[in-house]
């Protein structure tokens, strides 16, 4: 049996590529499909999303050797050039394939790059890709175009499987025949259609499909709807600048994020001595973005959003030597704790710097009580906080 094509049928690379893509897809599939279903908190989630995006890589130069070996080959003919429709068709649906074995798994691996944490590749490549930023509004978006265009790969399979089993069943030709090892009769089949249609609807397909993707919001989360929406506030310091993050260590692996929603009333005169002032910050928790946890953060489990939309940090502040205090409690959900922020501060006339950082253990607010394991999530949560504020 010869290793390359000829008029009539394929050789053994080509058929040992298409049942190693077979093989590939059809494990990768219901892999996602099983690990999507999952709970958050279930012990098989992340290795069954760590083996999906795996396989997806490999497939994803699998699909890149396959194409270049197809481009040094002759491509057998068609069996029906008579039947232009069916034939046509036949065509769309090889092209929606070529192009999805490139475009399904390398639009999963550019949203694992774009975002932080959960199921790392187990390879030792791919974790980050160059020029690709950890960025949540690309990662959405490489995320909503990886949902869609796997759904176009999950239907031309559909269609290829269809279209064999019609070949073999009803038509009883050489289709099926000459894809396999086994030495068979095939009829010389050298008339090939040169459908330049076939390509530009297939491609037509996955542009189109994308722009409905994008219409429909689906390419964006970002229309996540809090449970509570702050409303702003006076303040003898008036914040016009900042933010307030978070990092936490999954599989140990850093993920940060940030409450994009929040407030500070602030009253403090640097030249009081004893107590300086007094700060009150309330925080919407469900204007965190975190990485590609985010919704799960907001869950019954961890900062259970909708039954406790806010947290409050309430302190005065002192000076210790060169470093500022801000001495108070911090609530989150139903419990309160007392909490010091240590901070540096930088006056210039009426505008103030600060910064400052703390740790925190997720378990005293009862966050991830499912997650006793430190190695699935950390226990200690870093929390950073700069800001710019005017008198």
């Amino acid at each position: 049996m010869p290793a390359t094509n000829t008029a009539s049928t394929y050789g053994t690379v080509t058929k040992a590529f298409h049942w190693l893509t077979a093989l590939l897809i059809l494990t990768v599939i219901p892999l996602g499909l099983i690990a999507e279903d999952l709970a958050f908190d279930a012990p098989l989630k992340v290795p069954l999303f760590s083996a999906h995006k795996t396989l997806g890589v490999i497939i994803f130069f699998v699909a890149l050797a396959r194409i270049l070996w197809a481009l040094t080959q002759t491509k057998p003919g068609d069996l029906h050039p008579d039947r232009r429709l069916e034939t046509l068709v036949a065509h769309i649906v090889h092209w929606l394939l070529y192009v999805a074995l490139v475009v399904v798994p390398l639009s999963g691996w550019l949203h694992h790059a774009a975002t932080s944490g959960f199921a790392p590749i187990w390879l030792p490549i791919g974790q980050s890709l160059p020029f690709i930023p950890q960025n949540e509004k690309l990662a959405e978006i490489f995320s909503g175009l990886h949902w869609v265009w796997s759904k176009i790969l999950i239907a031309s399979i559909l269609l290829h499987i269809a279209g064999a089993l019609k070949h073999q069943i009803i038509d009883k030709d050489a289709t099926l025949s000459r894809m396999w090892f086994k030495q068979s009769q095939v009829p010389d089949t050298s008339e090939r259609e040169k459908a330049i249609l076939a390509p530009i609807f297939a491609l037509g397909i996955y542009i189109v499909a994308a722009g409905g993707a994008a219409a429909a919001g689906m390419l964006s989360h970002g229309d996540r709807e809090p449970a509570v929406v702050l409303e702003q506030v006076t303040s003898d310091w008036m914040v016009t600048d900042g933010t307030i993050g978070i990092t936490v260590r999954q599989l140990g692996n850093p993920v940060s994020g940030q409450f994009d929603d929040w407030t500070a009333v602030i009253d403090f005169d640097p030249n009081a001595t004893g107590t300086l002032g007094h700060v009150t910050t309330t925080i919407a928790i469900g204007s965190l973005h975190l990485g590609s946890v985010s919704d799960q953060a907001m869950g019954a489990d961890f900062f259970a959003a909708d039954a406790f939309p806010t947290a409050t940090f309430d302190a005065d502040i002192t000076a210790d030597g060169g470093t500022y205090l801000a001495t108070g409690t911090l609530k989150i959900k139903d419990i309160t704790l007392p909490v010091t922020l240590p901070f540096v501060l930088n006056l210039e006339g009426d505008t103030a710097e600060m910064a400052g950082s703390l740790a925190l253990d997720r378990r005293d607010y009862q966050i991830g009580q499912s997650m006793a394991d430190e190695s699935s999530l950390g226990f200690d949560v870093g929390v950073n906080i700069n800001l710019t504020a005017t008198r």
